[in-house]
Parts: C-alpha cells; structure tokens; sequence
C-alpha cells in the first residue's frame, strides 16, 4: 500500500515538472503543425476569417511558374553544395584524424567557424563577394582572374551560397572525426600487411566502418539544404533575376509580404512530403552502401 502511494507521488511529481515541456510542446509545436495544416486548404490573409478553398492552393502551385524556378534552384543548390560539403568534410576528419602537431588547434580551427550565426555568416561572407575589395576575388587577381560580380550576376549568385556552404562543414568534420576513431586499428593493420594501399585500406574497411555516419550526415546535409533561407533572404533577396529564389524563401514571400498564409502553408506540407520522400529514397538505396555490424541494415 505504501508503495503505491509512493508511486501516484512519484507520478505527480513527474508529470509536474515534465508539464512546462508538454505545455510547451503543445503551444509551440503541436498547435501550430494542426493550423498550417488547416490553413493550407484556405485562403487567408491574416486580417479576414480564413475561407475555406479545398485543395484549389496546391492545384494553383502546380501552375505557378514562381512555384517550379524556387523548386529548381533549390534542387540545383542541393545537388552541388551536399556532395561537396560531404566530401570536404571527410577528407579534412581524415586529414586531422592523422597524428600531427597541434591536432588539438586545428580541430577547434575547422569547427570554430560552423558556431557563427547564419545571418553574422552572411553578412561576412557579403563583405568577402565584394566585387571591388572582397577578399574573393582579391585571391583571383594573382591568377589574373577579372573581378567577379558575385552576387549581382545570376551566373555566379548560386555558386556564391554554393561555396558560402562550405563555411559550416566544421559540424560535418567534427561527426566524420568522431567516426574515424571509432575504427579498430586493428584492420588497417592487417589491412596493410595484405598489401592494401592507403586508398584501398580506406575504401575496403574504413568507408564500410563510418558508412552510417556518412548516411547520417547525408540525410542531415539534404534537409538543411532544402531549408536554404538566411543567405537568400540577407544577400541576394532572391536575385539576381530570381537566381537564388530558394523553396523556403518563396514561402516567406507568399506569406509575410503577399499575405497569403494560406498558400504558403499548403508550400510548407509540399515541402515536408518532399524531405520525407526523398529520405525514404535515400533509406532504401542505403543497403547498397551502408553497413552495420552484424550486418544487417
């Protein structure tokens, strides 16, 4: 009997101080999900009572031309900056998981950079694309390179934000290291007396050892970039010529300056099937690379 008195108490307490989180969950999350939800089968425009419209908002994206440029620069942008940043990434865990002077410094170094705040981010690397006296096109000049106009030329705009990702792939770095360490130095020493080269020891046992890591940081890589915002929204406001007119960025528009939350919403749940699609995509496609021990996938 007192133990189950002491339970219910034990109970009590718990859901008294789990309360704020589930309070918090419901307010700021869960309410907010069921409303764009609801609002996305609307015309709203904050001021008058939602309408309700059906599925006539997604019908009109499929027809808006707007719609469709945000959808391919955003798929050009996934395509280019999360196998490279990936790629950059490994090879600089590779680089400092070797036994060099000031490991240490050089970690804090790589990572240091992915601490900056997307939008202080922004606003150096604005300062580092300036046609005139950015430090870009400063480094080109001593191949005789002309000054580039990077963000006020659609040519190089993407390719600007492109080379801008590569900034935070100090995260990306530091989770391929926490990886690396993580394979038996045991293989790669029999590895080597096999006869395996450095490319082939890597490829034959390290690879399969971080390939979760690697899929984990692939998923990661294509959701954050599908969620590009800050860098369109800081530097080019969607320019020039709607070069970097990204999918979240379209959705800003159409809600904070069209008012048309309604519209913006229905792009919001089209954006969440798209991640949960090609995520399913890259989970089944994922037996052919990744291996877990025991394995199985």
């Amino acid at each position: 009997m007192g133990t189950s008195r002491g339970s219910r108490r034990e109970s009590k307490y718990f859901y008294l101080f789990v309360s704020p989180w589930i309070i918090g969950f419901i307010v700021f999350a869960l309410f907010p999900i069921g409303a764009s939800l609801y609002y996305s089968f609307t015309d709203y425009d904050i001021i008058h009572d939602p309408v309700f419209v059906g599925l006539k908002n997604y019908s009109e994206l499929f027809k808006d031309e707007q719609f469709w440029n945000s959808v391919k620069v955003t798929l050009q942008y996934t395509f280019f900056s999360v196998p490279l940043t990936l790629l950059l990434s490994l090879v600089f865990a590779l680089l400092i998981n070797q036994k060099v002077p000031l490991r240490g410094f050089f970690r804090t170094a790589m990572y240091f950079p992915s601490m900056i705040s997307g939008v202080s981010m922004s606003l150096l690397f604005f300062w580092v694309f300036n046609p005139q006296a950015g430090l870009f096109n400063y480094g080109l000049s001593f191949f005789g390179i002309e000054p580039i106009h990077w963000l006020l030329d659609q040519k190089y705009a993407m390719w600007a934000l492109i080379i801008m990702s590569f900034w935070g792939m100090g995260a990306g770095m530091l989770i391929f290291l926490a990886g690396l360490q993580g394979v038996p130095t045991s293989l790669l020493e029999a590895a080597r007396l096999d006869g395996a080269g450095r490319w082939r020891s890597f490829w034959n046992v390290t690879f399969p050892i971080i390939s979760p890591v690697f899929l984990f940081q692939l998923i990661i890589g294509m959701i954050d970039s599908f969620q590009v915002f800050t860098q369109a929204y800081t530097m080019t406001q969607g320019g020039p010529n709607y070069s970097t007119w990204f999918y979240v960025y379209n959705i800003y528009v159409n809600a904070f300056k069209n008012f048309r939350y309604g519209y913006a919403s229905a792009m919001s749940w089209l954006l969440l099937i798209a991640v949960m699609f090609v995520t399913f995509l890259i989970m089944k496609s994922s037996k052919r690379f990744v291996h877990y021990e025991g394995g199985t996938n």
